[in-house]
């Protein structure tokens, strides 16, 4: 019903509002930047998503001149309001933040409402001037709710792949534990055996197996444990400098790389640039402990090398490339890819510890933050393998900008 006044000035303000719009984004981002955890050259990680809210504004002044002119699924306008849904969910924004995002533009229009009206000379009714109001807030409320729908049907999807995948996780949980109690039990009941308990070699063997069996479970139900603290709200994430988290990852397993003669290096040259520290630390710990306990008996020289570099992308965003190298026994070539599956071992005769989570857990929280991850062995003479992880940068992309 508004929307059939007539009002003089929508014209007038819609041309304002388009010749404004870059200072109305400058004010939009500092104020989002006020009220949420990223840093303000992050909300925007990029020049083209910069430039989505100069579009989002020119939507709006089309609007505000023509209101009979819905704002439709073919207009640009809806293209970025959709993936400016899919940026706040990537970047850990609550729903509550998208909306208070909008809410924030809408005031910054209003405010630009009343400071253009006070220098237009044009005559204007109070109802008129209420129709161009209502007509800037209802396109603001219409983007708005464009980019929550997105937000919040991509949620859903990534809500159920994530369901599938822990129906999935559990029956090879529920099949592995299974078998390691069976081991278990069986063992402890041939230890009541008489045939057994005059023979001590074969007491040896049984207690071996329910000690063995007892820590493979205790380990399961640590991998457990850091895959629940993997699984945590995007909000929760702590980025810092890469640098700092393999430092720190470093520290963690010096002791255990000592008692097996192996030395953690890092190569000098790791980019300062954020990552997510829990997720990078734990790729990282899994990797080095891998290259420690796959280390190579028949060399007086082991080491494990942590090396790492920014791969700039076409479109000015890029990737982070994380290297964990090794002079260790390496792995075979047909067994480089199943490493990274649930519960899979490359050599289950090898006394070397491990339930074969690890690297299963390294390659989803990997791609849990958009990238993946792989091994590659060594080229020439040289032995031992290469573990690598590759995450988005766009930050990284951003540090000439920064203030």
């Amino acid at each position: 019903m508004e929307n059939s006044i007539e009002c003089p000035l929508a014209g007038v303000l819609a041309q304002r509002l388009r010749s404004e719009r870059d200072p109305m984004t400058q004010r939009w981002l500092d104020r989002i930047a006020a009220r949420v955890t990223v840093d303000r050259n992050h909300i925007f990680p990029t020049q083209e998503l910069l430039d989505h809210v100069p579009l989002l504004v020119d939507g709006l002044a089309d609007y505000m001149e023509d209101p009979a002119d819905e704002i439709s699924a073919e207009m640009p306008v809806v293209a970025k309001a959709m993936e400016l849904g899919e940026l706040r969910l990537a970047q850990g924004f609550s729903a509550h933040e998208v909306l208070k995002e909008y809410e924030i533009l809408g005031g910054v229009l209003f405010s630009f409402l009343i400071e253009t009206v006070k220098t237009v000379d044009q005559e204007c009714t109070p109802s008129e001037l209420l129709a161009c109001a209502q007509r800037l807030f209802r396109g603001v409320a219409v983007i708005q709710q464009i980019t929550t729908t997105q937000y919040l049907r991509i949620a859903d999807e990534g809500m159920h792949e994530r369901e599938e995948r822990l129906r999935n996780f559990n029956r090879t949980l529920t099949h592995e534990l299974k078998n390691r109690i069976a081991a278990v039990g069986g063992a402890s009941s041939m230890l009541t055996e008489s045939w057994v308990e005059s023979d001590a070699e074969q007491r040896k063997r049984f207690v071996g197996i329910i000690s063995r069996n007892a820590v493979e479970m205790q380990k399961v139900l640590e991998d457990l444990l850091t895959l629940s603290r993997m699984d945590g709200d995007a909000r929760q994430q702590r980025n810092v400098l890469l640098p700092e988290v393999v430092a720190e990852a470093a520290r963690q397993l010096r002791e255990m790389a000592e008692d097996r003669g192996v030395a953690i290096r890092t190569a000098e040259d790791i980019p300062g640039v954020e990552v997510d520290a829990a997720a990078v630390e734990l790729c990282l710990t899994n990797y080095i402990s891998n290259g420690i306990k796959y280390s190579d008996p028949e060399r007086a020289d082991r080491w494990v090398e942590v090396r790492a570099q920014i791969n700039d992308g076409a479109d000015g965003d890029g990737e982070v490339m994380i290297e964990v190298h090794d002079n260790g026994v390496g792995i075979p070539e047909e067994a480089r890819q199943q490493v990274f599956e649930r519960f899979y071992r490359a050599d289950e005769t090898s006394a070397t510890d491990g339930t074969g989570l690890g690297l299963s857990i390294v390659r989803e929280t990997a791609e849990s933050l958009g990238g993946r991850a792989w091994a590659e062995a060594k080229h020439g003479a040289e032995t031992g393998s290469i573990f690598k992880i590759s995450l988005p940068a766009r930050r990284h992309a951003d540090e000439d900008a920064a203030d």
